[in-house]
C-alpha cells in the first residue's frame, strides 16, 4: 500500500509539471478497441509500423513460385543476355536447393528454362526498342589559326 501512494504521488507531480500534455495520440480512441481479440495483434502492428513486405512471410515454395512469376519483369531492363542468364541461374540454384531439402507446403516448383526467358527477353527488347537514329555526318575539324614552325 505504501508503494501505491508513492507511485500516485509521482504521477500527480508529473501531471502538475505537464509531462503528460501534448502526447501523441492524446484525445484519440484506442486502436482496435471494440474488435475481437487477435492473438497476433503485435506482429501485425509491427509489420504495418515497420512497413515489412508481407511476401517475406510466405513459405519458401510460394516465394519461389512468386519469383518465377515475376522473372520477366525482373529481367526486362537488364542490359545483356549474360545478365539475364545469371539471374535465371541464381533463381534455379534456389529452386534446386529447395527441391533437395523441401520444407513447407507441397507446391510444385520447377527450375526455369533459361533459353525461354532469354528468347522472351529478346522479343520484348526487339518490339520495345525505338528505331536507331540516323548517323550524323562527322563535324569537320577546324584548323588552328596558329601554325607550328618546324625547327630544323
Amino acid at each position: 500500500m505504501r508503494w501505491e501512494a508513492s507511485v500516485e504521488a509521482q504521477i500527480r507531480a508529473a501531471q502538475e509539471r505537464g509531462e503528460f500534455d501534448n502526447l501523441p495520440g492524446a484525445g484519440k480512441p484506442i486502436a482496435g478497441r471494440g474488435l475481437p481479440y487477435d492473438e497476433s495483434w503485435w506482429i501485425k502492428s509491427f509489420l504495418e509500423r515497420e512497413q515489412v513486405p508481407t511476401s517475406l512471410l510466405l513459405p519458401t515454395p510460394l516465394l519461389l513460385r512468386r519469383r518465377i512469376e515475376q522473372l520477366p519483369d525482373e529481367v526486362r531492363n537488364l542490359p545483356t543476355e549474360q545478365a539475364v542468364r545469371a539471374v535465371v541461374a541464381d533463381l534455379n540454384a534456389e529452386v534446386l536447393a529447395w527441391l533437395r531439402n523441401p520444407s513447407g507446403p507441397r507446391v510444385v516448383v520447377r527450375p526455369v528454362d533459361a533459353d525461354a526467358v532469354v528468347r522472351r527477353w529478346r522479343d520484348e527488347r526487339r518490339t520495345a526498342a525505338p528505331p536507331a537514329p540516323a548517323a550524323e555526318p562527322p563535324v569537320p575539324r577546324r584548323r588552328s589559326w596558329f601554325r607550328r614552325r618546324r625547327v630544323a
